[in-house]
Formats: structure tokens, C-alpha cells, sequence
């Protein structure tokens, strides 16, 4: 089922997923947002597409700077929602900062980048859950990548350098 879990939350795929719990959708496209994005298949993309799911690419990141990006997703999710969930997908980060995952991809946000992410999304005093994926330690290196996501969970739930 990679790959699947939001699908399924948005009500596609298979029944068996997607009426976990008993009802679907369990998420409206307008609840979603994906931040980061830039490498998806053309399958994804159209489903992005077809959706209207709210997504800001890393060539957001290097048009706005990484706070313009990040406040680009949150802008419409503060005002319309009471929580917010962050699905951490390690591989989001570049393969430098975390090598331990099963895809990486070049270009995404260095270290200190990413914290700022985590900070601004503490920020809107809405975060109430967190999961992390694609986290392999099978590519770690010397547990690099599980002590970054530490890391940038701890800021995540408020860790400030002040």
C-alpha cells in the first residue's frame, strides 16, 4: 500500500482502505496540503491535479524563499481548520541531510531550512500530531537520519533555540 494512505483518507482506492473506520472520505481535498513536492510520477501529478489538492513545489521554496513557501500552505489551513496533522516524509529533506531513505531525491531543504518548517508550522499553535515515513535504516548512516528527525520533531512540538 505505499503510497496509498492518502488516497485512501481522500476516498480512492480500494473499499477495503478507503472504509477503515467506517465512513469516507475521511479528508476533503480543501483539508489537505503538500509541501516540499518535486519528484511525483505522472499518475500522482494527475491525481494532484484532478483533486485540486493544495501542493507547493521546491520551485516555490526557490522562488519565495522557504518562509514565503511555508506560509503559502499554512495561510489557507489556519483560518480553516482547528488542528493540523504533519506527515513527515523524510525523504522530503535532501539526501545529505538524511540518507537513510529508500528514494532519495536531490534538492530538498537543507538542515537548518527544514527546522525553520517545523518552527513556523509550531507557530500556528495547531499541530496536534505528527507521523514520520519513509525513514529506512537500512541507508542510515551512522543514525544520521533518525537523530535529524528528532531533531525536527522536537521543533516541531515547540524545542526553540531561545
Amino acid at each position: 500500500i505505499h503510497g496509498m494512505p492518502l488516497a485512501a483518507l481522500l476516498g480512492e482506492g480500494h473499499p477495503t482502505l478507503v472504509n477503515i473506520g467506517g465512513r469516507a472520505p475521511h479528508l476533503l481535498p480543501s483539508q489537505v496540503s503538500l509541501f516540499g513536492v518535486r519528484d511525483i510520477d505522472e499518475q500522482e501529478r494527475e491525481r494532484i491535479r484532478a483533486t485540486g489538492v493544495h501542493t507547493v513545489t521546491m520551485r516555490h521554496a526557490d522562488e519565495l524563499g522557504m518562509p514565503g513557501a511555508i506560509a503559502r500552505v499554512l495561510e489557507p489551513l489556519v483560518g480553516a481548520c482547528d488542528w493540523i496533522h504533519v506527515s513527515f516524509d523524510v525523504d522530503f529533506l535532501d539526501p545529505w541531510v538524511a540518507p537513510g531513505v529508500g528514494t532519495p531525491v536531490r534538492g530538498g531543504p537543507n538542515y537548518r531550512e527544514s527546522h525553520l518548517v517545523f518552527e513556523m508550522l509550531y507557530d500556528t499553535g495547531k499541530v496536534r500530531s505528527a507521523d514520520v515515513t519513509e525513514l529506512n535504516p537500512i541507508f542510515d548512516e551512522k543514525n544520521v537520519s533518525a537523530e535529524v528527525c528528532v531533531q525536527l520533531l522536537s521543533s516541531l512540538f515547540g524545542k526553540r533555540i531561545l
